[in-house]
């Protein structure tokens, strides 16, 4: 690299000033960067999904400080694909089938390339008015796709939206809301008497949002779910609950349901428990951050029915919805209970157009001060490929999972665990198979020296599948727990999928499944 291009002489010493901002060199770097993950994602499909480097590893591969001068990024790749890359775990591979999806497009590359590129922090309207204004437009236009109430949007009255990170985040800046809703109620000493409701199958960001929030953990309730509802929440359950609760003299505040369960994409039931929580002022959230993207398929869209009754709800753009990290979309129907709860005006941050109350300051709706211009990745995402083809796109995820799902049933030795949703398959070997090779006898068996029930002993065999299967570096999965059984899940929504890579990943079972079981 010649220096001359990106640097030049502090007149008080020898060493060079550096120009970081350079055009030229910006575009020389620039196109060797894309050109670098266009090979990978050329490529991604030849690893091994799973990441085979121990704990550790890095630290012995790189310098222990810092480079005192400049290293040309040629340099800085080749140490990216010669020790980076063997340390990820490759979210965009074909073969990743765990967690929920991290789905990524040109698009979203796109969005999130203009947005570093820019630069712009508009944490208010005066910081960058298009940052602002494109945000709202676009929550709208996204807001219309799911069919959402009015009340949601900022062409209605008191709603609207906010691109926040993550899921976590929207449930704690909800949480808080709520929080301070009901304490002007019921006054701030009470703050010890407030309780936030969930499930079993709830994310456990709640849990984590309900620490920051200050709620005491003994009002922290997980309601238990049942097979015989699908694992959902039960209305009646939760009502007992809160009867329970009032009965002790604690405050009912907040409770999270779920479209599309983490570990088996189950959907509560929204319209009923809504009819429960009205009659003690609970603020309802629903988390639809795998499953909300779908919900955009007429054909899914009942999954959100009774939305119209909730306080608020969010879906991951970044998961299922082709918009690269991150971009957690968060719709509420009153923003003012949401804005009054998080907002601080120091002076330095004070201008004609916030005190105007004709716009909007986003750094109200979330918890940091700083944003980026998220809103720029999902504007491309629903621009450049409309609405219709990511309908498609969805849809084609579906069906994979119905392939594999089909795939399973055929094998005997195999069972559904819970029935599949959206893009979701969680199955294991049936006890009845581990119990027919030997591997399990009668009420107890022998394992690693220690006497064991069968149940144990089909969590630990199927557990041991798992592990088999993504040693192997071909195929990626993680698992769930309903009632104790231990299962793996295949969840498909990968950019780059196609159903030949999901009939493969099913070989792949079986051929592991087979060694396992002595076949």
């Amino acid at each position: 690299m010649e220096m001359k291009n990106t640097m030049n002489r502090n007149p008080q010493s020898d060493a060079p000033i550096i120009k970081p901002l350079d055009p030229e060199e910006f575009k020389r770097q620039g196109y060797m960067m894309v050109d670098f993950l266009a090979d990978y994602i050329r490529n991604v499909s030849h690893y091994p999904v799973l990441s085979k480097v121990e704990p550790g590893y890095l630290k012995q591969r790189l310098p222990t400080s810092a480079p005192c001068g400049p290293e040309p990024i040629e340099s800085i790749l080749k140490d990216v694909q010669d020790h980076i890359i063997p340390g990820l775990t490759h979210w965009q591979s074909p073969n990743f089938y765990g967690y929920f999806p991290s789905s990524g497009s040109i698009a979203g590359f796109m969005g999130e390339m203009l947005s570093a590129g820019l630069n712009v922090v508009g944490f208010n309207w005066v910081s960058s008015p298009s940052a602002t204004e494109l945000e709202s437009i676009v929550m709208d236009w996204l807001g219309q796709v799911l069919n959402l109430p009015k009340s949601f949007l900022f062409c209605g009255d008191h709603g609207g939206g906010v691109v926040l990170g993550t899921t976590c985040e929207a449930i704690l800046c909800t949480l808080v809301a709520a929080r301070e809703k009901k304490l002007s109620q019921v006054g701030k000493e009470n703050i010890g008497k407030l309780v936030v409701y969930g499930s079993d199958q709830t994310h456990s960001a709640l849990q984590k949002a309900a620490q920051i929030a200050g709620i005491h953990p003994a009002n922290f309730r997980v309601i238990k779910t049942k097979r015989s509802n699908s694992f959902a929440l039960s209305p009646d359950s939760l009502l007992s609950t809160i009867l329970l609760d009032v009965e002790r003299g604690l405050i009912p505040c907040f409770l999270c349901a779920t479209v599309g369960t983490t570990a088996i994409a189950t959907i509560d039931p929204i319209g009923p428990l809504c009819n429960v929580a009205k009659d003690y002022g609970i603020w309802v959230h629903v988390d639809a951050a795998y499953a909300g993207s779908a919900c955009i398929c007429p054909e899914f869209r009942h999954c959100i029915d009774g939305v119209e009754e909730v306080n608020s709800f969010s879906l991951n753009a970044h998961k299922w919805f082709l918009t690269n990290l991150t971009c957690c979309c968060l719709w509420v129907k009153d923003h003012i209970a949401l804005t009054k709860s998080l907002t601080v005006n120091p002076q330095f941050l004070r201008n004609k157009a916030s005190e105007s109350k004709r716009v909007i300051d986003y750094k109200d709706w979330q918890i940091p001060l700083s944003r980026k211009f998220n809103a720029l990745k999902l504007w491309l995402v629903l621009r450049s490929y409309g609405v219709e083809n990511i309908r498609n796109f969805l849809r084609n995820h579906v069906q994979m999972a119905k392939t594999f799902e089909g795939l399973v049933r055929l094998d005997k030795r195999f069972e559904i665990v819970v029935p599949p949703k959206f893009s979701l398959v969680c199955f294991r070997i049936a006890p009845s198979a581990i119990i027919a090779n030997g591997l399990s006898k009668g009420v107890e068996a022998c394992y690693n020296g220690k006497l064991v029930n069968d149940e144990y002993m089909v969590n630990e065999v199927n557990r041991k599948l798992l592990d088999s299967v993504n040693s192997s570096g071909d195929a990626f999965m993680t698992h769930g727990e309903v009632e104790g059984a231990f299962m793996i899940r295949c969840a498909i929504g990968g950019t780059l999928t196609e159903e030949h890579h999901v009939i493969m990943a099913w070989k792949l079972v079986q051929e592991h499944a087979n060694s396992l079981l002595g076949l």
